[in-house]
């Protein structure tokens, strides 16, 4: 399996325009990728979403661009541009998406407190 292709450091660029929208689909893209944690960028047409799931340590969401429910231990939210959210370890979560929104995912690996 090849490993993802990650963004070169050092290198400025604009995280909105770095991923774009595809029809019908999820798009995401890994910034970086390392025993610490992963970074990546995520793409969500209108009516794509993510499936109810869990992860052993903390994410946290931020909305670049639209509007996405987000539904944490049964309780969803509406998170829009410019906004963020932890989803806390452990606990089921999904994402949907009413309107196409871009998001970046930050996951950090680690001794949980």
């Amino acid at each position: 399996m090849e490993k993802p292709k990650v963004k070169e450091k050092g290198i400025p660029f604009n995280l909105e325009k770095e991923i774009e929208y595809a029809d019908s689909s999820v798009v995401s893209k890994t910034l970086l990728n390392s025993l610490a944690g992963t970074v990546t960028l995520f793409s969500f047409d209108a009516g794509q979403g993510l499936s109810e799931h869990t992860a052993p340590f903390d994410a946290m969401v931020y909305l670049l661009d639209g509007e996405a429910r987000i539904t944490i231990g049964g309780n969803p939210q509406k998170v829009s541009s410019g906004e963020m959210l932890i989803m806390p370890a452990s606990v089921p979560h999904a994402l949907f998406a009413e309107k196409p929104f871009k998001m970046l995912l930050a996951m950090i690996r680690g001794k949980q407190e």
